[in-house]
């Protein structure tokens, strides 16, 4: 594997895991008062074109870490919907 993908997974694994202890907060508290709606509307349509631009070049490091952050940003926007 080459460095610079390397760095990209690592580098995608950390912006990704950022997610989760908001996620987990939100599913425990029932909670997301504090969470902006239109913020977060907004990110996931720009993770959502970031993947869609991961798979137009085919790199993995964008492809996976966007998928994820998608799917963890998707369930915090469903949190805010369901609970705000």
């Amino acid at each position: 594997m080459e460095n610079a993908t390397l760095i990209g997974l690592v580098a995608g694994f950390c912006t990704t895991a950022a997610f989760v202890p908001q996620l987990l907060r939100v599913w425990k508290t029932r909670s997301t008062k504090d969470i902006s709606l239109s913020m977060f509307v907004i990110f996931c349509i720009g993770v959502a074109l970031w993947l869609a631009y991961g798979l137009m070049i085919g790199e993995l490091p964008v492809i996976a870490a966007n998928f994820v952050t998608l799917i963890l940003a998707a369930a915090i926007l469903a949190f805010k919907l369901r609970y705000g």
